[in-house]
């Protein structure tokens, strides 16, 4: 597996690459924005490391540059650890966020989480209704329509597909698709029911609907074949 890390503060990169290498990973670093989509491109990893403070161009604008092509999983590494950037990093894509100080042995351990979670085996295609969810592809289509997600709204949403009309609290929501280790805002859970209810609205309520249940959690919702 190969890991690509973006961070401009030599040291720091240094001790993550040595981590990173213990652990089996092949590594690139990446000292400056304005290289970061150019190495990318070239190495194509499997996960990349991503300071959002870098020279030459900030990690958000390469998050999106990525996203853009790739649904490759990122981790956010930054020295703002208030919880709005937090959010806006996994609202843009991202899939961790990581503030510094840290130790190495952390980023390594939620890389691990992160690999395990986009890699892990899962149903192919689910049919409800006009909604069409494939778990492989990672597509969703509404009435034949690509509906477009973020990777975390996805998801959000692959894994609720996974246990129609069961109900999870926002912490297990948080466990499951965010990852034990989380310690952002459980703000998050909500914004992404928000932005797939948004996404779904022409999903017809007698096939199926995101539904909250108030004190309990969200779930899936669909008819019963």
């Amino acid at each position: 597996m190969k890991v690509l890390i973006v961070e401009d503060e030599q040291a720091i990169s240094q001790v993550l690459k040595v981590y990173l290498r213990k652990a089996g990973f092949e590594t690139e670093q990446v000292f400056t924005g304005s290289e970061a989509f150019f190495i990318f491109e070239r190495f194509q990893p499997d996960l990349v490391l991503l300071d959002v403070m870098l020279p030459g161009k900030d990690g958000w604008t390469i998050l999106k540059e990525i996203r853009e092509q790739s649904q490759t999983p990122v981790i956010m590494l930054t020295a703002l650890g208030d919880t709005h950037f937090k959010l806006d990093g996994l609202n843009g894509g991202a899939d961790d966020y990581i503030a510094k100080p840290f130790e190495a042995e952390e980023v390594v351990a939620r890389i691990k989480a992160v690999l395990r979670r986009v890699n892990q085996p899962q149903h192919a295609v689910k049919q409800f209704g006009a909604l069409q969810i494939d778990s492989t592809a990672h597509q969703v289509h509404l009435h034949g329509e690509e509906v477009t997600l973020t990777p975390r709204d996805l998801s959000v949403l692959l894994f609720l597909a996974e246990h129609p009309n069961q109900t999870f609290t926002r912490d297990q929501l948080l466990e499951h698709v965010w990852g034990w280790n989380y310690d952002g805002s459980d703000r998050a859970v909500d914004l992404s029911i928000k932005r797939l209810r948004k996404a779904l609205q022409a999903w017809a309520a007698d096939e199926g609907e995101i539904r909250t249940l108030r004190g309990l959690g969200y779930q899936l919702r669909v008819q019963k074949s």
